[in-house]
């Protein structure tokens, strides 16, 4: 089942769809609900109704279901939701960020995951531009996986949290690479750093990832492109901490609200022909690998392309196309 949010004058949550497989098509469900956020608040109820309406489009059996014609109707699946907590369970990541800004690794690096609270009260659109207000900032994307939870009790196991489980995304985590030194070396962590990020137009349940989805993990290629070229198709399936072990992470000392969102982290791979999901990564290793960095970051009129698809060649949640313009 695939759901998304149309946007909408009446509502930041956006308009509650059920999406076509092929992404070609969608029926308007908020006779189910008036949100997808709302619709996982009570999922016992409105999933039923939503996978009927979901089996009933796909079969080609609704008369009154829309094509899609633009892209831009769509908001992120999810446009706002109570709690956005963003990992980083792959190793290699954590490795070449701390490297570019002559950072210690933690002690604790392969045991405890590393998380912080991010902005969740209004997602970009997949197809929004990313606003600059400097080129001095260092407007950087980082491709990512994610999932929308139900509630989740405080103490919940890594087993019972990815029982949770309810949606997946992929998402662009717009980061500010020049803001984050200073923020970090406060000893208060990422706020400036991390503005609003984007999440894909369509967010889906386990079944249609298939057998990509296992041990916790998205077992695909991220592909990502920059400015129309290749950038990078690592695969998420290198995650050192898998979902059920982040959400317990997150619910340690808390409850977590049911349309909750936990990220992955940027997707990364030691395999260098994969190439990379942020440009913080390929700076790095250049200045590793030549002695020279030769990547800028983000300028004014660049684009990011993110896109994940399945052994079919298939899109799964359809694209995030994002340019930056001067804020």
């Amino acid at each position: 089942m695939k759901l998304g949010s149309l946007k909408s004058s009446k509502s930041l949550d956006g308009e509650l769809v059920v999406v076509s497989r092929d992404l070609k098509s969608f029926v308007r469900a908020t006779s189910v609900a008036p949100s997808l956020r709302e619709a996982v608040e009570k999922w016992s109820e409105s999933e039923p109704a939503l996978k009927k309406i979901s089996d009933e489009l796909n079969a080609g059996a609704i008369t009154g279901a829309e094509k899609v014609t633009d892209e831009k109707i769509f908001h992120s699946c999810l446009p706002r939701t109570w709690l956005f907590a963003d990992g980083s369970a792959f190793i290699h990541h954590i490795k070449l960020v701390r490297k570019a800004r002559n950072a210690a690794l933690p002690e604790t690096l392969l045991t405890v995951p590393l998380m912080y609270q991010a902005e969740s009260g209004r997602f970009l659109s997949p197809t929004e531009d990313i606003p600059q207000f400097d080129f001095a900032h260092g407007t950087d994307f980082e491709g990512e996986v994610g999932v929308i939870v139900d509630h989740v009790p405080a103490g919940t196991t890594a087993e019972e949290a990815l029982k949770h489980i309810k949606l997946f995304v992929i998402l662009n985590d717009v980061s500010l690479r020049g803001l984050i030194p200073e923020e970090l070396a406060s000893g208060f962590g990422f706020f400036q750093s991390k503005p609003s990020k984007a999440l894909s137009p369509v967010a889906v349940t386990a079944d249609e990832l298939g057998s990509a989805w296992k041990d916790g993990r998205i077992h695909l290629n991220l592909d990502i492109q920059l400015n129309g070229k290749f950038f990078g198709k690592a695969n998420a399936k290198e995650m050192h901490f898998h979902f059920g072990q982040l959400i317990a992470h997150a619910a340690k000392t808390r409850s977590l609200a049911a349309g909750s969102l936990i990220g992955s982290g940027t997707v990364a791979n030691e395999d260098a022909s994969m190439g990379s999901s942020c440009l913080a990564e390929k700076r790095t290793l250049e200045q590793i690998n030549t002695g020279k960095i030769e990547t800028p970051f983000m300028k004014v009129d660049d684009t990011v392309h993110m896109e994940m698809k399945n052994e079919k060649g298939e899109s799964i949640f359809g694209r995030i196309f994002q340019k930056v313009a001067k804020a």
